[in-house]
This record gives structure tokens, C-alpha cells and sequence, in this order.
């Protein structure tokens, strides 16, 4: 099964070119908030060198959030354009789902975190075997609330896990472990294998549902607001 896997969630967005189990190319972009205008970029040169066309692919994959929401939103037009134009279906997935796959397999739970600005993270907890399993649905609190949800000994990753290091060792002392710098990157390819099992259980998203999440308004919606309730 060829899937095309596109996040564009945080700083660091990801393309992944994958069949069934083996990953035929992928693209970091690196911490750089114009990423996103360079995926189509990304997308023509992994389909190029692997020699496919996007007609040749069985399915779409997608990060819906929590995360930028501009990125965001600029992931899932590029993804349901190509859906519509090759008529070939859409798998959804979190984009924190994805970074905890990261750590597959990982004797501690996973709490990905991205820095959300304004003093908050977006934030869970998975255990990690095969695909992620949540025990904290995807939220958003400020760093100190989200730690007093952490009993157990977990494992921090992402950026928002980097932004407050210090904070969660204070807070959690021996209960916080931190995994490699590398493990902090959002991985498309991680979502890939997340898309792969939905996929052949035929869970795919209906486009008109394929949007995203953000837990919380954006700017514009909070302004549009006020306004209104002048």
C-alpha cells in the first residue's frame, strides 16, 4: 500500500513516500515557519525520485492537529487537492499520535508536547506498542496543568517538552525522562504507520470531515468575537 504522508503541524514540517512497511523517501524541513509553502516542492520531488505519480498512490495521509494553524490548515488543502484530483481516499491522524510514535514500543508512557504559545502546550499521554493508545485525549493547558496529570514515569518529547525541560524536571523530578534531541521531530513517516493500519481497515476520513483540530480559537476567531460582542 503507497501512502503519501504530509504534516505540516509544527515548525518542523515532514513529507514521507512509504509502501506498506518500507519507507521509500522522506523530507525534513526543518524549523522554518515558510515550510510550508515549499511542500508541493517536498511532495514532486519524493514522487520523482521514487518514480510514481500521484494517481500510482492508494491512499492520503494527513496530520489534522493540534498545532500551527496556518500549517495546519495548509497540509489538509494540499492533501484534499490531491485527493480530488486522483479520487483516491484520506486517512486523518493527531499530529501528537504522531510524535509519540516516535518512541514505539517504549516501556514508559509518551506525553508529546508542542509549544501553543500564550504560555500553554498542546499535550497527551500514549502508550506506545504497535500504534499509539491514548490515556490523555489531546488537550491544551498550561505547562503546569498538564504535569499534574503525569503520575507515572513518562517520557517528554517535542518542542513544547524542550521550551519547559527545566520546568518539567522541577516539577516531576525523577518521573520526567527526555529521549534524544532527534526523537523531538515530528515525523511524517511516524504518521504514515499510524495511516497504514487505518488504512487497511478501511477507516478512512470523508473529506468533508477532514479538518483541522486546534483545541482551541485562533486569533482571528477571538477578534471576531469581541467584535461582535461590542
Amino acid at each position: 500500500m503507497k501512502i503519501l504522508t504530509v504534516d505540516t503541524s509544527s515548525n518542523c514540517s515532514s513529507v514521507s513516500l512509504s509502501d506498506d512497511a518500507t519507507l521509500l523517501g522522506e523530507c525534513l524541513l526543518g524549523e522554518d515557519r515558510s515550510n510550508s509553502g515549499r511542500l508541493m516542492d517536498s511532495v514532486s520531488g519524493l514522487l520523482k525520485a521514487a518514480r510514481l505519480t500521484p494517481d500510482a498512490l492508494d491512499c492520503f495521509a494527513v496530520s489534522l492537529g493540534p498545532g500551527s494553524f496556518t500549517g495546519v490548515r495548509v497540509g489538509i488543502a494540499t492533501i484534499k487537492g490531491l485527493a480530488l484530483a486522483t479520487g483516491k481516499p484520506v486517512v486523518g491522524f493527531s499530529s501528537l499520535a504522531m510524535l509519540a510514535m516516535n518512541l514505539p514500543y517504549s516501556s514508559e508512557q509518551v506525553a508529546p508536547m508542542f509549544d501553543a504559545r500564550k504560555g500553554e502546550v498542546y499535550g497527551a499521554l500514549y502508550r506506545c506498542g504497535a500504534l499509539p493508545d491514548a490515556v490523555l485525549p489531546d488537550t491544551v493547558l498550561s505547562p503546569r496543568d498538564f504535569l499534574s496529570r503525569v503520575t507515572h514515569r513518562t517520557i517528554f518529547v517535542g518542542d513544547g517538552a524542550v521550551r519547559y525541560r527545566d520546568l518539567i524536571r522541577d516539577t516531576l523530578g525523577e518521573l520526567a525522562i527526555f529521549p534524544p534531541w532527534h526523537a523531538n521531530l515530528p515525523r511524517a513517516c511516524a504518521g504514515a504507520v499510524i495511516a497504514r493500519e487505518a488504512a487497511r481497515e478501511g477507516k478512512f476520513t470523508p473529506l468533508a470531515h477532514l479538518n483541522p483540530t486546534y483545541l482551541r480559537a485562533s486569533e482571528a476567531e477571538i477578534a471576531k468575537r469581541k467584535r461582535e460582542s461590542l
